[in-house]
């Protein structure tokens, strides 16, 4: 079995990136003919909408693509649909042009069949306004055609809508869907809709806005209202969920916004984005032939079945069901789905980890496993090289801005590096392996100071304890961290979640003798982090990456003892 072990490891390492990057995870698209939502179908409508740019800059495109989607909506049934036109709007400043224009909200509503006065809906959002120029660095001006942004989300309703109607007899609730202008010259559509016109959402109860960043990746639930203890709880009758809470605190730090930040503090609700690559966002490499219909199909496979769950379940009646004052913590992790808890129940949580972390480092201790003083020395270390990765990465990102001429600003949204993704995946890689090389650069050192023993077993024994030091000094440190976050943010699953595997699992190889619960702690390890750091610097872009990389050292020094726990040739009984 022993010679097997490299190969085992390989392999979950494989696989663990495999799903967590929705090779094998996310939804296959589906063609035009399919019965169910499509993204084929979806992308025909881009087609449409993303034909020529469509700011509030360009009139004519503008009203052909608003004239399309009056027909479309038209088409599907509408009992209703309203153009709401707000004039002589004034933008913002964009290098010195002003943009001044009429805005045309297009509003649709779908009601139940036995409708009345007091039907409660739900509100599919998006906007179907392009961005205006933009200066790109070593480019001339750009414009975007929006095929992603926010043909994306105009086209998903539309799909939604169209298989929602398939079940209308069954509808409690019903639709109004909101086709917002201007929203890319600070949201002026949504704005002016909702100071002019309340009363459109007077029998709203549930708000989805559907946003995109970037044309690939998977569709990721970034932000919800205020108070979304039940709407989370809607959120788990999503397929292929994706979500984090820390994307609320990390998104409201960020300089974007949309439609959903006008109603969010007063309407409850959720907004889903594409968030890869930054450099697609607002240029014109934003066009229909750098569509995903991957991506596409995971919007759908969250948004339909949230919608057909509101639009059926009587108690969503009451407009304000979903109203709530307690926010939760909640993440996805990939094969495994959604975890939602309470703030209270993610406290109780992390406060039963941390007795059980002291727990089990106090057993190694007594056991001489784990020297305290080695093991402290250790967090040390591995803190102040955390530090020093953090440092590097910083440093890989101005050496990349440099190169490409693109504007730095650390721990900054940068954009305009055509390789950035490159560079932070190959930096990523370098990490790993001088990680490894350094870890067993000083493994072997401990094993030498040895060498002179007479006993077969002092080898195994100096690797055995290097790597337990190794693991429970970083443990030790993320336990320290786990704590300062749960108690000032209320969130610390990038720590929490490696320091959770990496306890229980040591626990039950100690009770069982079996290695197999370490290599199941190395996979959902692997699984988490591979996703979530995705999500993150695809987020933060390459100007944060030194934060991704410290995070990424950090599980690594989890990561690495645990295999070399795992593949240490000898028995419990000899360590």
């Amino acid at each position: 079995m022993n010679r097997f072990r490299p190969l085992i490891l390989a392999v979950t390492t494989v696989f663990a990136a495999l799903l967590a990057y929705g090779l094998w995870t996310l939804p296959k698209a589906q063609p035009a003919d399919a019965e169910g939502f499509s993204a084929a179908r979806v992308a025909k409508d881009i087609e449409v909408i993303s034909k020529e740019h469509h700011s509030v800059a360009q009139l004519e495109e503008r009203a052909a693509v608003r004239e399309y989607l009056v027909q479309r909506l038209s088409g599907l049934g509408a009992d209703t649909v309203q153009v709401f036109r707000y004039d002589s709007l004034v933008g913002p400043k964009n290098k010195h042009v002003v943009y001044t224009f009429d805005a045309y909200d297009v509003l649709a509503e779908f009601p139940p069949l036995d409708a009345s006065d007091e039907d409660t809906y739900m509100m599919l959002v998006a906007h179907y306004d392009s961005r205006y120029s933009q200066p790109m660095p070593k480019q001339d001006t750009v414009w975007s055609y929006g095929a992603a942004d926010d043909g994306y989300g105009v086209g998903v309703i539309l799909e939604t809508v169209s298989q929602a109607l398939k079940q209308r007899p069954d509808w409690k609730q019903g639709i109004k869907v909101l086709f917002t202008d201007a929203e890319e010259v600070g949201m002026m559509g949504m704005s002016a809709i909702w100071e002019n016109n309340r009363e459109v959402f007077d029998n709203v109860g549930l708000v989805l806005n559907i946003e995109a960043r970037g044309p690939w990746g998977p569709s990721l639930l970034f932000e919800t209202c205020p108070g979304n203890a039940k709407v989370m709880e809607l959120y788990g009758k999503a397929k292929y969920p994706y979500t984090y809470s820390l994307t609320t605190v990390v998104y409201s730090f960020m300089p974007n916004f949309t439609d959903f930040t006008i109603v969010k503090d007063e309407l409850p609700g959720m907004n889903f984005s594409a968030i890869a690559d930054i450099n697609h966002y607002h240029t014109d490499l934003d066009n229909f032939s750098n569509i995903s219909e991957k991506t596409i199909q995971h919007y759908g496979a969250q948004v339909l079945p949230v919608t057909m769950e509101y639009l059926t379940n009587e108690v969503y009646a009451d407009k304000e069901y979903l109203e709530a004052d307690d926010d939760t913590t909640n993440f996805t992790v990939p094969l495994l789905g959604l975890f939602n808890f309470t703030k209270t129940q993610y406290l109780i949580l992390n406060i039963i980890l941390f007795i059980l972390f002291l727990l089990v480092f106090a057993f190694e201790v007594i056991r001489g496993r784990v020297k305290l003083g080695a093991a402290l020395k250790k967090s040390v270390v591995v803190l102040c090289m955390a530090v020093g990765v953090l440092a590097l990465g910083e440093l890989v990102s101005y050496v990349c801005a440099a190169i490409a001429g693109a504007k730095f600003k650390p721990f900054g949204i940068v954009v305009g590096i055509p390789f950035d993704n490159v560079a932070m995946i190959a930096s990523s890689v370098l990490l790993a392996v001088v990680c490894v090389a350094v870890y067993v650069m000083f493994r072997k050192k401990a094993v030498r100071a040895v060498s002179g023993s007479m006993r077969a077993s002092a080898a195994v024994n100096a690797a055995s304890k290097y790597a337990y030091v190794t693991l429970y000094g970083t443990l030790f440190l993320m336990f320290v961290l786990s704590a300062v976050l749960i108690f000032a943010l209320g969130e610390n699953l990038m720590f929490m979640i490696p320091l959770l595997c990496a306890t229980v699992a040591m626990l039950l190889y100690h009770m069982t003798s079996l290695r197999l619960w370490l290599i199941a702690a190395i996979a959902l390890i692997l699984l988490h982090a591979f996703s979530f750091l995705w999500a993150l610097a695809m987020a933060l872009t390459i100007g944060a990456f030194g934060a991704v990389a410290m995070l990424a050292f950090c599980d690594l020094m989890v990561l690495i003892p645990l295999s070399d726990l795992y593949m240490i040739q000898t028995s419990r009984r000899k360590q």
